[in-house]
This record gives C-alpha cells, sequence and structure tokens, in this order.
C-alpha cells in the first residue's frame, strides 16, 4: 500500500494566481455571441504575455517545490531510464546506419559502420549542436548511391526545420543550407533531391502566423537554395500540405497532397519516360492513398478506397486502374512496406501486431510472421538487393527489442536486447472492454504489478488520445516504472476517433461525432472505477495535443470521476485552432467554426468556452512549451486563464510552460524532469505522503 497518511485536502492548499487582463472581445459565430476576453494571451511574444507566464510558473514550480518527493521521483526517473537504447540498422551499400543513445544523453548520435561487426563511427551527434541540447537531429536520406546524404535539424523544439547536406565520403558537412522547411523529407534523384518549404514569415512571428501555400523545390548539391528551382504550387489553394517521394528505382516521382490530416490526393512524373507535367493518379481528398513503391510500369498503393480497412492495390498509371494485390482484411492494414523481394503488411487485431509477408510481383501470402509475444512491431524496411532486415518489437512491458529477419530461411532471430533496471515478470497487462454511452466496445490496456489489490486504492493514470486516425498500441516507456513501482495502474484507451479499427472507427469520432470520444473515456473511467482498480478520489486521466483536448472536454462534463487532471499541449480553443500555423489542417478532423452546424458542435464541447462555474475540478496540471508551434501555447494559456478565474474549489489549477521546447520535450533532461512533474502532482493530489522503497534489481 501506498502511504497516505496526509488527507486529501491538505495537499490542496489555496493558491493566489497572476491577475490576468480581461478584455470585452466578443466574436460572433452564426448569430452566437461568443466572449474571448483572454484573447491577448495569443500573442505569446508580447511583454506582457511573457510577465503572465513568469508569474504562472513561479506559482507553479513554488508548489511542485513542496512536494518532499518530488527529487527522489526525478533521481528514479533517470535512474531507468539510464541504459542505451539502439534504433534497429538500415543497410546503404556497405554501410549500416543505426542511431544510440547512450542513456541520458539529450539526443540520440547518429552512427555507421562496415558490415553488421563493423567499428561504428559518428556520422552527426546533435548534442554538440546547442549548448543545452534543444538541437534535434530529424530525418536523415541517403541518395541511392549512398555518395550523400540530406538531414534535418530543429532547434529548441519547433517544428521548423533545416535541411543539410553531408558528403558521406568525408563526413563533412557542405556549407550549403535550406531554410523555412515543415514537415518535408527529401526524396533524392540522382545528385538533388525534392523538398518542401514555406515562404519566410514575418520576423516576430515565426512561431504563431499560420503556414500557408507550401511548394515543392528541387535542390542539386553543390547550389545555393536561392537556385533551386520551383517544381509545384498551387496558388489557388492556400491550406494545402505537399510532399515528394521518389521510388526506390528514382523512376517514379510522386507528389502527395492533403488538406489536413485526412484524405489525399496523388499526382505523379514518369522521370523515365520524360514526363515534363504531373498528371493525376488519384482525385482527393476523399480517400487515403500512400504509395508503397513500383514494381516496373505499375505502382503498388496502400489505400481505403472502398476498403475502410484498407488494401493494397497496384495501378497502371496511365490507366488509374485499381487491381488488388492484397485484399482487405477484418483486420486494419496499417501499413506496408518492401524489401528483398517481399512485402511485409503490418495489420493490426485488437490493436496489437500482426505482420504478413508477400512474395512480389506476384502478390501470393507467403506466411505470418511469428512475434516474441503480443504487442507491437515496426521495421521490415529495406532495398530489393537486401537479403535480411531488422525488426523492433515492444509491449508495456518488453522493452524495445530488435530482431533480424532473415528472408530466405524466414527465420527471426535476437539482435539487440535492451538491459533496464526492471523485472518485466514483476508486471502484468492486460486488455479489457468497456462499453460506452451507444454500447460500442472499447479496448484497453491496462498494467501494474503483479498481486495487485483491486480495493479501489490504487493510483491509476488513465491515458487517451482518440483522434487523427492515430492508433495507440503496446508500447514500453521506461519513464512509466516509477509510477508502476509505486502500486500505479496505467490504463491506455483505445477510443473512437484513432485508426484501431480502420476507417469506421475514425469517422465514428470526427466532426460532428467528437463526443463518441468523450463518452468512451468516461465509459473507461467508469469501468476502471466500477472494477476497483481505483476510486476517483484516485483517478488522474492524461492526455497530449488531440488528448488534452479530450482531458479538457471530459473534465467539463465530468469532472466528479477524476481527481487529477493532466491535459498537456492542448487543442483547447476549438472556435480558433485554425487560424494559427498549421491548425487549418485539423479540419478534416474536427470541422471549422466557420461552418454554421460544425460551430454548433464544437461550441458544444470546446475546453475553454465550456468551462462552468459551481463544477468541483480536479487537480489540474496544465503543460505547455515556449517553442510549440503545432499547437501554439495560447490555447493553454488562455485556458489556463478561464479555468483559475472560474473554478473557486480548493484544488489547484496550475500552468508549467516549459523554455526552449515545443510539441514534445525537446531533450531528455526536460522530459525527465517533466515527467518527475507530473508523477509527483498526482501522488500528492491523492494524498501520498512518501514513496516507498524500491526492491533491488
Amino acid at each position: 500500500m501506498l502511504s497516505s497518511s496526509i488527507a486529501l485536502g491538505q495537499a490542496a492548499q489555496p493558491l493566489s494566481y497572476p491577475q490576468a487582463r480581461k478584455t470585452d472581445q466578443v466574436d460572433s459565430y452564426h448569430g452566437t455571441q461568443v466572449a474571448d476576453p483572454y484573447r491577448w494571451l495569443e500573442d505569446d511574444r508580447s511583454a506582457e504575455t511573457a510577465d503572465w507566464v513568469k508569474a504562472e510558473n513561479k506559482v507553479t514550480f513554488d508548489y511542485l517545490a513542496q512536494i518532499p518527493y518530488r527529487k527522489q521521483l526525478q533521481a528514479r526517473l533517470e535512474q531507468v531510464y539510464n541504459y542505451p537504447k539502439y534504433s534497429a540498422p538500415s543497410r546503404k551499400g556497405a554501410y549500416f546506419y543505426f542511431r544510440k543513445n547512450d542513456g541520458l544523453q539529450n539526443q540520440s548520435v547518429l552512427y555507421r559502420q562496415k558490415g553488421l561487426d563493423g567499428k561504428p563511427e559518428v556520422v552527426i551527434d546533435p548534442n554538440k549542436l546547442s549548448a543545452d541540447g534543444t538541437t534535434r537531429l530529424g530525418g536523415f536520406s541517403l541518395s541511392k548511391t549512398g555518395h550523400y546524404a540530406a538531414y534535418t535539424v530543429s532547434k529548441a523544439g519547433s517544428d521548423w526545420q533545416t535541411i543539410q547536406i553531408m558528403d558521406m565520403n568525408t563526413l563533412e558537412t557542405l556549407p550549403e543550407k535550406l531554410e523555412w522547411t515543415k514537415f518535408s523529407g527529401a526524396a533524392w534523384q540522382g545528385d538533388g533531391f525534392y523538398y518542401s518549404r514555406y515562404d519566410k514569415p514575418a520576423i516576430g512571428q515565426e512561431l504563431s502566423s499560420k503556414n500557408e501555400f507550401q511548394k515543392v523545390y528541387f535542390h542539386r548539391v553543390g547550389t545555393t537554395q536561392s537556385t533551386d528551382p520551383l517544381v509545384y504550387e498551387d496558388k489557388a489553394h492556400p491550406l494545402r500540405y505537399m510532399g515528394a517521394q521518389t521510388t526506390e528505382d528514382e523512376r517514379f516521382l510522386i507528389l502527395n497532397i492533403s488538406e489536413g490530416t485526412d484524405g489525399s490526393e496523388i499526382w505523379y512524373k514518369d522521370l523515365k519516360a520524360g514526363d515534363t507535367a504531373f498528371q493525376r493518379l488519384f482525385e482527393g481528398f476523399k480517400y487515403n492513398y500512400t504509395v508503397i513503391d513500383n514494381l516496373g510500369d505499375e505502382l503498388l498503393v496502400h489505400h481505403n478506397n472502398g476498403a475502410p480497412n484498407y488494401k493494397i492495390s497496384r495501378v497502371q498509371p496511365h490507366t488509374r486502374k485499381l487491381t488488388d494485390f492484397v485484399a482487405e482484411k477484418p483486420e486494419k492494414l496499417e501499413g506496408a512496406s518492401t524489401a528483398g523481394g517481399k512485402l511485409f503488411a503490418n495489420y493490426l487485431k485488437d490493436v496489437t501486431t500482426r505482420i504478413h509477408v508477400y512474395d512480389l510481383p506476384t502478390g501470393k501470402l507467403d506466411h505470418e510472421l511469428q512475434l516474441p509475444a503480443v504487442g507491437s512491431a515496426a521495421g521490415f524496411g529495406g532495398e530489393q538487393d537486401d537479403k535480411f532486415v531488422f525488426y523492433t518489437f515492444t509491449s508495456f512491458t518488453f522493452p524495445p527489442t530488435i530482431y533480424r529477419y532473415d528472408i530466405a530461411s524466414k527465420k527471426s532471430t535476437l539482435f539487440r536486447q535492451p538491459e533496464v533496471d526492471f523485472k518485466p515478470t514483476d508486471y502484468e497487462t492486460v486488455q479489457e472492454f468497456c462499453t460506452s454511452k451507444d454500447g460500442t466496445k472499447v479496448p484497453m490496456f491496462i498494467t501494474y504489478r503483479k498481486g495487485l489489490k483491486r480495493d479501489s486504492q490504487n493510483p491509476t493514470l488513465l491515458y487517451g488520445y482518440g483522434g487523427f486516425n492515430i492508433s495507440l498500441s503496446p508500447y514500453f516507456n521506461a519513464l512509466l516504472i516509477p509510477f508502476l513501482e509505486q502500486g500505479g495502474v496505467y490504463v491506455q484507451m483505445n477510443l473512437r476517433g484513432g485508426g484501431e479499427y480502420g476507417e469506421k472507427w475514425h469517422e465514428a469520432g470526427m466532426k460532428l461525432k467528437k463526443q463518441n470520444v468523450f463518452d468512451d473515456c468516461i465509459a473507461a473511467a467508469e469501468y476502471v472505477i466500477s472494477r476497483k482498480y481505483t476510486s476517483p478520489q484516485k483517478l488522474a486521466l492524461e492526455g497530449g495535443s488531440n488528448g488534452g483536448l479530450l482531458v479538457g472536454a471530459v473534465i467539463n462534463q465530468r469532472p466528479d470521476l477524476f481527481r487529477v487532471a493532466l491535459p498537456a499541449v492542448g487543442v483547447m480553443d476549438m472556435l480558433r485552432f485554425h487560424k494559427f500555423t498549421v491548425g487549418w489542417g485539423w479540419i478534416s478532423d474536427y470541422g471549422s467554426s466557420d461552418n454554421a452546424e460544425e460551430f454548433k458542435a464544437l461550441y458544444a464541447y470546446s475546453p475553454i468556452q465550456n468551462i462552468k462555474p459551481g463544477l468541483n475540478y480536479p487537480s489540474t496540471l496544465i503543460t505547455t512549451a515556449d517553442h510549440d508551434d503545432r499547437v501554439v501555447p495560447a490555447h493553454s494559456f488562455k485556458y489556463a486563464a478561464t479555468l483559475q478565474e472560474v473554478y473557486k474549489g480548493k484544488n489547484p489549477v496550475l500552468i508549467r510552460i516549459d523554455t526552449n521546447s515545443g510539441h514534445g520535450a525537446s531533450n531528455t533532461k526536460k522530459n525527465i524532469e517533466t515527467t518527475a512533474d507530473i508523477y509527483s502532482f498526482i501522488l500528492w493530489n491523492m494524498g501520498v505522503a512518501s514513496l516507498k522503497e524500491v526492491a533491488e534489481k
């Protein structure tokens, strides 16, 4: 049992919050007047906002400093996270490339070695790119010959990236830099590559202004960005994403266009045939299409046109005729990759991975690959002359383990296994299903230490997302271990709006049906309470980004279910989200307040606009960061100011605003510090006076 000698009320002393100026800003939406008194907090670069942020952080960190085991938790988090972490290797020519973090390095280092037994050499160490370790290495893409690589770096957690080029013969970075890229890869063709960029934003508005008119350019190695030829633009549609890819043989140039997070349009050029203009392959934006690769004159496409669970088709570009290559199954086909003359199809069966291997070019099922346990597998990509590929397998109590799969023998062998400071056999995960308001069965994974008593007294962390066709599969997070060691229960919900059961599951949580997501979450909370895993006094709800919206909406509707609420980098103003950076891209999932019917649905659940007086809100710790240019911190700022104004109870309402960080923690140190503060806040507000001793491993 956890020590709980402190009464809950003692952990909730009344706080004095910074005074936030209110204005008389009112907007009219289709005849409905909506007040927005904290609009000024949207200017996250103003002196007034900066003063408010500083004052809020002082209140928050003063509160956290009173928790006696905060440093103890942080030390244990550092201890359990301090083990070597590897990515699976990928081959280019004679070299294998992989990333490694020694344990507590702020950023993982990119290495390469000749053959699997060669001596690793550092290719890029991003820890040396900034004094505080917040400059990150993003994508790393090698040219077909392996002579050059294009790689991206981002600073302080921002989505803005700079593309740089390395000569792989000398490991020297070339002088040219490609600026103002965002959500862009490097699609190589010969001695150059295609990439996407925006125009330079106005000074001071780099992290908040709407990103419009993305364009595709071609950069030839050894030239300056100013001379890069424009490959594609669409002056009539400013709010579209545009990304290029090339097939492995560099024959086809594929242009992927989307208006948001759902639905795509595909154009192509047959470079072998000398095409000078793009031709449309699939008209958008009703379905999702992804080109996997080509089989000679044909393209292999993963899509949901006529297949809500997705399938793979082959298509002759000039006829646009789709022919089934891998037919739709009852389980969702998450994606596929090719290597060594095979196609590896990744299916989800009740949110766990199944890998089916198909022959190329026939499409005949070869076999189902046997995975080491129930969980999640990823990898399997490579080139057509590869003899083996790598994949990583993980689950809640199964640290990411790398396997080598031999294509000819169809055998998997252990390649690299991490050593983490915990005993996996001390814990267990069960999958259970709750029944939502409309009768839908909603799955969840529940992880805890073996021997757990279901006496309603276990601190429980309920985590969810529920949107954008994203599947929350089983995964290992070493930073969960200290929470589980303290008798905690971790529950990962698979809510509608996600992609766990195909497009129908996704659509059931979109736009006018978004309330289903919140109903699913409420049902999950009621379920773990009814099953005596926990009680409302011991239950915390956490989510980030779209999951932050989930937390904000649910605690407005059912604050009585939770002791603690943890909305992270949340989308909290559903009436104005589309006015900042790439927020317009979420209209495909949320709808827009510009549409009368969709406004009605958004206004009914938008977290900020539905904070109500008289409710006993849970103890709330809002987290955001100053360089989050995906979900701008204005969402969290306005939400915090509103909740602090309206809520008159004793539970704390705090906002923690990180610096030089973005939509996720920008380095290991910040990730551990934030996690320690969150766990401390949870346990303290659940009445935990001191931590139990952790047994020696």
